[in-house]
């Protein structure tokens, strides 16, 4: 990564927030090439017990970007995102979306709990807002 992409990451957060030196040495451990996939950073968040917020914050103040969504949406190459939108949804689906729903977008955390309930994918919940046309934001991790 570039150390202008770094610094850019580095300044989407504010001036007064600093990193936790716990959880930067584990990031900067299992960080490759200044990239760290959503999985990894999940793991370390339960492994040392902190939210993935603050596992977010630290990679950006770190300049670590997160690839490899879990939904699909971000870091994949060359493509980017590898979501692509299901041709039929399960009405049991398309309801628990629509019951989730923050101003017309799904929270990150909220797919999660979908796939978790439904026993099905998180990319699965993804590609069912992919056909719907529904944005999945906030990120838990902060990368949208």
């Amino acid at each position: 990564m570039s150390h202008q992409k770094e610094k850019d990451i580095a300044t989407k957060r504010h001036a007064n927030e600093i990193t936790n030196p716990i959880i930067e040495k584990e990031i900067k451990t299992l960080a490759r090439e200044g990239e760290i996939a959503c999985a990894l950073a999940f793991e370390i968040a339960k492994t040392i017990n902190v939210t993935a917020k603050d596992i977010g914050l630290n990679l950006d103040l770190s300049g670590i970007r997160i690839n490899k969504c879990q939904l699909g949406l971000f870091g994949y190459k060359p493509e980017k995102k590898i979501v692509s939108p299901l041709d039929s949804i399960d009405q049991n689906l398309r309801d628990a979306i629509k019951e989730k729903l923050v101003d017309g977008r799904l929270p990150c955390k909220s797919a999660w709990d979908i796939a978790l309930m439904l026993g099905i994918t998180k990319i699965t919940v993804s590609r069912a807002c992919e056909a719907m046309k529904i944005k999945i934001k906030p990120c838990q991790l902060g990368a949208f």
